[in-house]
């Protein structure tokens, strides 16, 4: 059993690329946090290591380890590591409102964004459910390294709950990318904006993602240009349209 307070090999290897002069980040139950020098100024950094599941106290921690760095201002970037499991599967996170931590891990990243703090999502490991929605999916640009395998829910999961038999999901799932798991489907969906070269400077790469980072959510607009989800760019669109007309009409 590993040491819970050690980073696994891979984020330890992505710290020290990010970080070659050190950093002051730290993990504690599989929960990531801290800042490190990057560029002019610096870098915050949560996220989740060794696929670990996240419960009521981690989404609580980094939330307001999220608040923390809106709160001193100054644009500090803040990248979200993610090599999760799904929510932690209880009774008692389930009790206790488990999905209102979600919903409050992923307001603070959306409002630390629209605070001017611009947030970065990497994908170095496995994510899946709440526990992605509430992390990576809830950042302004995700980028993924190869090897990476996220999902929304795995097939065998999608299979129980809607009593089709898994054979037919997994035809379903290579047709249809909206569909499946895995990192390429994210990608042509556009929910993964790209996949880094693990070749080419960590750091530099992260940089350019919070430098060029687009104003608003492009993800339907790419996963539209990619193929992946043909319909959802020009729907939103319609339903912005219609909204907009109920207003200038006093509906």
């Amino acid at each position: 059993m590993p040491d819970e307070t050690t980073p696994s090999a891979r984020l330890a290897a992505i710290l020290a690329a990010l970080f070659p002069d050190g950093h002051a980040v730290a993990v504690a139950d599989g929960l990531v946090t801290g800042d490190g020098p990057f560029g002019e100024g610096r870098l915050a950094v949560i996220g989740i290591d060794s696929d670990t599941a996240l419960g009521i106290e981690g989404a609580c921690l980094l939330a307001g380890r999220v608040l923390d760095v809106a709160r001193a201002g100054g644009g500090t970037p803040i990248l979200v590591l993610v090599d999760s499991d799904s929510q932690r599967m209880s009774r008692r996170d389930e009790l206790l409102g488990l999905n209102e931590y979600l919903a409050h891990l992923a307001k603070a990243l959306l409002l630390a964004d629209a605070q001017g703090h611009p947030t970065i999502g990497l994908l170095y490991g496995h994510s899946a459910a709440g526990a992605f929605i509430a992390t990576a999916l809830a950042t302004r640009v995700l980028a993924a390294l190869p090897g990476a395998h996220p999902s929304v829910m795995d097939l065998p999961s999608v299979a129980r709950v809607t009593k089709l038999p898994l054979e037919k999901l997994e035809a379903m799932a290579r047709s249809t990318s909206v569909f499946a798991p895995g990192l390429d489907n994210m990608v042509r969906t556009g929910a993964v904006q790209v996949t880094l070269d693990p070749a080419k400077p960590l750091g530099a790469q992260v940089a350019a993602l919070i430098a060029e980072a687009p104003t608003s959510d492009t993800r339907d607009a790419l996963g539209r240009e990619r193929g992946g989800r043909p319909l959802a760019h020009d729907i939103a669109a319609r339903v912005m349209r219609e909204a907009e007309g109920r207003v200038v009409r006093g509906v």
